[in-house]
């Protein structure tokens, strides 16, 4: 009996014991709690463009589609010796584009579209027939009438700007019908563009040898 009791009054001792530690340990593992911090993001995690590289390291925003690029954005370029102009030749004392030229503007105005960054700078001229002051005049008109037709086409006006020189800078000097006929012009050239930018290579593209 007395090896019973004992063995009771040991059970209760050592269940009182372990209640003590385990409110102990429970106590000494409450903390002061700490607020989760704001996350505050600088950095631009968009992609616009969609070329696979984050704004917030894109150099080049406006990099055509499709478009060869480096770690920058950027596309790649290749030389080219082409060189994007108008050259658009008028009738005597007109500024009335002829027909022949329409298909010309056109062309340029996708060209402008294809690279934004570019501008164009567009000249005007006369024969040295008539009146110089008129000439200047005409020069002139003869500008805005190839850039309305470009904003036509959907070129933002404040990518052209339109000059004109009257026959103060004759193509030709000689006095001929067919010398007036080369004086009575507009050309026209594109501003910031640097060379072609090279296209994604797909399985489409035959590489050069």
């Amino acid at each position: 009996m007395k090896m019973k009791s004992a063995l009771v009054v040991l059970t209760a001792t050592l269940s009182t014991a372990m209640f003590v530690y385990a409110g102990e340990n429970v106590a000494s593992d409450e903390y002061d709690y700490i607020a989760v911090p704001e996350i505050n993001q600088i950095a631009d995690l968009e992609d616009n463009d969609n070329d696979g590289v984050i704004n917030a390291r894109d150099l080049c925003p406006d990099t055509p589609s499709f478009s060869d690029i480096d770690n920058d954005g950027c596309g790649t370029f290749v030389k080219t010796s082409k060189l994007q102009y108008l050259h658009i030749l008028f009738a005597n004392d007109s500024n009335n584009i002829p027909p022949v030229f329409i298909s010309q503007i056109r062309q340029m105005a996708e060209f402008l579209k294809t690279y934004p960054s570019t501008s164009i700078e567009i000249k005007g001229y006369a024969s040295k027939v008539g009146n110089q002051n008129h000439n200047l005049k005409l020069s002139q008109r003869r500008s805005e009438a190839v850039e309305a037709q470009l904003l036509r086409y959907g070129i933002e006006s404040n990518r052209v700007r339109i000059v004109g020189f009257g026959d103060t800078e004759l193509a030709s000097v000689e006095d001929s019908e067919t010398a007036h006929a080369i004086n009575r012009r507009v050309t026209a050239s594109v501003i910031g563009y640097k060379s072609a930018i090279v296209k994604e290579w797909n399985v489409f593209t035959a590489l050069p040898n």
